[in-house]
């Protein structure tokens, strides 16, 4: 195994679940940089700086894995707080962003706002912080615009509401597709490998192969 791959593998994280949703806000880093990113900062601002205080890393990005507001509510906050870009969704989520201030409205959600990130994801983009470098698989089907960030070298990916242990994300919400969500799990999600872990948007995480084998959704007997 060479420096380079030891390096990438090199990774903490931390789980912040967040607002009502109890959303999986998570904190990502490189153990040897300490350049970490937020993925998926849905509120409770706040709770997100005490968790990257307390571990100590600085923080280079946002990464989004769609545009639901229980995933983006903090966002902008936390952007404009920490002076840095958020990268992500796909452009397919263009009418989730557009609207978070109603969204958050709905469920008394307030400080939230409208906004639009730095940079769009497509299908086939690279993400990076330190030497941690995420390929990006565009997953529609819960969203239009839903991504899923994988790490080859760490065997890891963060699939957001794409899938969960046990179930899979909702697709009764305006641009949801049942049809498109199980395309995603099972042309861009089940290849990866038996052996990949995940981390979801709410809930404990899993692993490929557990919901190849047990997830009803995915055994056909839901």
């Amino acid at each position: 195994m060479t420096d380079e791959t030891e390096h990438k593998a090199q990774a903490g994280g931390t789980i912040i679940p967040v607002t009502l949703f109890q959303q999986n806000c998570m904190l990502l880093w490189d153990e040897a940089t300490r350049q970490a990113v937020v993925i998926d900062p849905g509120g409770d601002v706040p709770l997100i700086l005490d968790a990257i205080a307390k571990a100590n890393v600085k923080v280079e990005q946002i990464w989004l894995t769609h545009g639901h507001i229980d995933h983006v509510g903090g966002a902008d906050e936390l952007r404009e707080t920490l002076k840095v870009e958020i990268i992500g969704p796909h452009v397919a989520d263009t009418f989730l962003l557009e609207h978070v201030e109603d969204s958050g409205a709905k469920y008394g959600m307030t400080g939230t706002r409208n906004f639009m990130p730095d940079r769009w994801l497509n299908e086939g983009d690279t993400v990076s912080v330190g030497g941690l470098t995420f390929d990006v698989l565009h997953c529609p089907g819960h969203s239009p615009g839903s991504v899923v960030y994988y790490s080859k070298a760490m065997k890891f990916a963060h699939v957001g509401d794409v899938l969960f242990a046990g179930s899979i994300g909702r697709t009764d919400f305006p641009g949801g597709s049942h049809e498109t969500l199980i395309n995603s799990i099972t042309t861009k999600l089940l290849p990866l490998g038996d052996d990949v872990g995940f981390i979801c948007g709410h809930g404990p995480g899993s692993s490929i192969g557990q919901e190849r084998m047990t997830n009803p959704f995915l055994t056909g007997e839901a």
